[in-house]
């Protein structure tokens, strides 16, 4: 009889990043599930912490897998939750801001370490997405003038997501895992 030994081999580093990528977006999906619906006008939106978890996303693991994370997490919550006709329009403008806030933050080899371009970055990136929602609710509603109402709820959205971000991610920077 012959004796079997089995071992166990690391996984890839490309297995790695799809697991880690699919986490993200889980991440980014379930903190969009804590949100508020805001009573301004009929299409105020809503103010969630998926922007939170996309910052957070971004500093820690730099622009690919922040806009991926933004764009999938916060595109899957629009599916199923009765905003699907946005959708796409989140994948455009969530994954584009989160790739603006990964490309600042992880300049020159910050890699998402310096609070001062974590907050320059956020701050960015968030003309990037009101223009994205902005263009994205002119053409629905076939007006311009009907977008503006939602600006100061996504502004709102941002301004928390910057909040909680940045020192949580102080934080998390001091843990060797995160300090890459």
């Amino acid at each position: 009889m012959q004796k079997t030994t089995q071992t166990y081999s690391r996984p890839s580093m490309k297995t790695f990043d799809l697991i880690q990528s699919a986490m993200l977006i889980a991440l980014v999906f379930v903190a969009t599930l804590i949100n508020i619906k805001l009573p301004i006008a009929a299409n105020g939106g809503l103010v969630h912490l998926g922007t939170t978890m996309l910052f957070i996303a971004t500093f820690l693991f730099g622009p690919k897998k922040g806009a991926l994370a933004g764009a999938l997490g916060m595109g899957l919550f629009d599916l199923v939750s009765g905003w699907t006709l946005w959708a796409p329009f989140t994948v455009l403008a969530r994954g584009l801001q989160g790739y603006v806030v990964g490309k600042i933050a992880w300049s020159n080899g910050r890699n998402g370490k310096s609070v001062g371009f974590n907050l320059l970055a956020t701050i960015v990136s968030v003309p990037v997405m009101l223009a994205g929602y902005y263009l994205c609710e002119g053409i629905l509603f076939s007006n311009w003038i009907i977008p503006v109402a939602s600006i100061p709820g996504n502004i709102l959205q941002n301004v928390v997501g910057i909040i909680i971000a940045i020192p949580v991610c102080i934080v998390l920077k001091r843990i060797p895992m995160f300090n890459k």
